[in-house]
Order: C-alpha cells, then sequence, then structure tokens
C-alpha cells in the first residue's frame, strides 16, 4: 500500500461514495443503511405537516412504517405501503441496487425490482432514533458556509476539498 491509499486514516474527512444518480429530495428528504436496516423518512401525500419513518430490516426483511409521531401507517397490511416503496426506490437510487440488495440479504435476479424481492411482515420500530437523526441533518443545513473545522463533525464524511495539517 503505497501513502495516497492510506492517507484517508491521517485525516478528520473521508470521502464519500457519490450517490448513483441524483435525488429528488422532496419526496425521501433522508434515506440511510443503518442499524441493520434501510430506514428513512418519506413525505406524506396528503399532509405537508406529516412525514413518515419507515423501514426494512436486514435479513428478515421486517416491514416498518410510522408517522413522525408514532402513529402507525394505515396502509401497511401484510405488504409494503407506498412510503416503503419510495423509501426503497430512493435508496437504489441513492446508493444502488446492489448495495442495498447486499445490506438487506436478499436475491434480486436480473430484470426485478428491490421491493418484488421483499415479503417481509409488519414489525413495528422505534421512529424516534431515524427521526432525530433526520431533524439533525437539516440542522446542518442551517450552518454557514466556512472552511473552518466544527467539532462535532470531525468525524463526518467530506466531499470537500481538505488541506493536511502539519503535525
Amino acid at each position: 500500500m503505497n501513502a495516497d491509499e492510506t492517507a484517508w486514516e491521517r485525516r478528520s474527512v473521508v470521502p464519500v461514495v457519490p450517490p448513483v444518480a441524483p435525488r429528488k429530495l422532496a419526496k425521501v428528504p433522508f434515506v440511510e443503511l443503518a442499524d441493520g436496516r434501510l430506514q428513512g423518512v418519506v413525505s406524506s401525500g396528503s399532509d405537508i405537516e406529516r412525514v413518515y419513518v419507515s423501514s426494512i430490516t436486514a435479513g428478515t426483511h421486517a416491514l416498518s412504517c410510522s408517522t413522525n409521531n408514532n402513529r402507525p401507517c394505515g396502509a401497511l397490511h401484510g405488504h409494503a405501503c407506498k412510503h416503503i416503496r419510495m423509501l426503497a426506490d430512493e435508496a437504489v437510487v441513492q446508493y444502488g441496487l446492489d448495495r442495498v440488495a447486499r445490506y438487506l440479504r436478499v436475491e434480486v435476479p436480473a430484470g426485478d425490482s428491490l421491493m418484488s424481492c421483499i415479503h417481509g411482515q409488519p414489525e413495528r420500530t422505534p421512529a424516534a432514533v431515524v427521526f432525530s437523526r433526520f431533524l439533525r441533518h437539516l440542522a446542518y443545513l442551517e450552518v454557514a458556509d466556512s472552511t473552518d473545522p466544527l467539532a462535532e463533525l470531525h468525524w463526518f464524511p467530506s466531499t470537500a476539498p481538505y488541506k493536511e495539517v502539519a503535525r
């Protein structure tokens, strides 16, 4: 290994894998592969004040969807609701089908969609942690542009240019 291959280990920033394609953030403003789930926040189609926290658990493919105030999604009955389907579609746009399928531990035959291979049952999972992370991400949009480091983000991935600090 040469010095360039391990140089990221000496920095407080690491490169981010760019999205596979540009995403439309209005419908699914937050999507992540974390905590053993594909999870995120999906906007309500009928109420601008409401969002849903939706998830698919890796391995079991358990499905969960509830509002930001923990009311269950009325359309989640034995099959994925539209919020979960939208989340899965945006995850594929963000991370690519292969990466999402690998994370969820599902085989997706060529020509099939991710959701055609997910057959999990509804299972309530806590929405608060995902929603809190989403709100935290929104808070960073309010931070003024600066090249000064933010102490709480020293670990956060960055695509911004960086300069080596002399030790």
